[in-house]
């Protein structure tokens, strides 16, 4: 009998372990990333990761939809789709990203900021705040805001245009007085090409109704939490159109018009 429960305890072990390896947890403090800004910046709108696979690299997070479908955010492991229209929708988990950054949202630091800040005001706090420019950051920025313009990019057809052709006709939208979160990430400037330098933020509406690619704001009172990130994941597309596709042309100046 004492050996049969050895036995037992020996199967069960060996079950937990198997399954832990089929679905390994990414180390604590790593972001997760589905291909290269460059990629996108040429026009590979098309990806192989689909948003349930995604929930395994991150709770919170931002990116797009394949064919250039709208805005992403993930926040709180649910995913919003933000249309060109700036309208929020759920996200199923059939649907696939060309390009999404992804991390387990684990703070290092908070602070609450209780002025009005401009857009460029938050950044400068952010710079003050972190430790180094050489890590990645990952943010949670929560509370109210004066004012946030966002935009969302619409639906694209083959033959796909470049990016920073496809946003000089981009709808923006002001959203004034409302509550919401932004979710961003800073890169440093060694990883251009693979993302992009600097601040990145989307935003999403507190009832989850609007959002989109931030290009400017104004902060009210906001609480403000900070992610250091010490590891990077990122997984290239295998697909032909990746594989044919230059990433060395594109330059700074476009993806500053890109983002801003």
């Amino acid at each position: 009998m004492h050996r049969f429960r050895s036995l037992c305890v020996l199967c069960l072990l060996a079950t937990t372990l198997l399954s832990a390896c089929a679905h390994p947890q990414p180390p604590k403090d790593t972001v997760f990333q589905a291909s290269t800004i460059n990629a996108l910046m040429e026009g590979v709108y098309d990806g192989e990761t689909t948003f349930g696979e995604l929930r395994k690299y991150g709770d919170t997070g931002l990116g797009t939809f394949n064919a250039l479908d709208g805005e992403m955010i993930a926040l709180h492991s649910r995913f919003f789709q933000v249309k060109s229209d700036g309208t929020a929708y759920p996200v199923e988990d059939s649907s696939r990203t060309p390009f999404a950054i992804m991390t387990f949202f684990d703070p290092d630091r908070a602070f609450s900021l209780e002025e009005p800040l401009s857009y460029k005001e938050l950044e400068e706090r952010l710079d003050r705040t972190l430790p180094t420019r050489n890590f990645c950051y990952a943010f949670r920025i929560t509370g109210s805001f004066a004012m946030v313009r966002t935009r969302s990019v619409p639906r694209q057809t083959p033959p796909y245009p470049r990016l920073v052709e496809v946003v000089k006709t981009q709808p923006s939208f002001d959203l004034q007085n409302v509550r919401g979160t932004l979710i961003g990430f800073r890169f440093p400037e060694y990883l251009r090409g693979v993302n992009v330098p600097g601040y990145h933020f989307h935003f999403l509406t507190e009832d989850a109704g609007r959002g989109g690619h931030v290009l400017d704001c104004r902060l009210d009172r906001v609480k403000v939490e900070i992610d250091d990130l010490y590891r990077f994941n990122m997984a290239l597309p295998t697909d032909s159109g990746f594989q044919r596709t230059n990433l060395t042309g594109t330059s700074a100046a476009d993806v500053q018009k890109v983002e801003k």
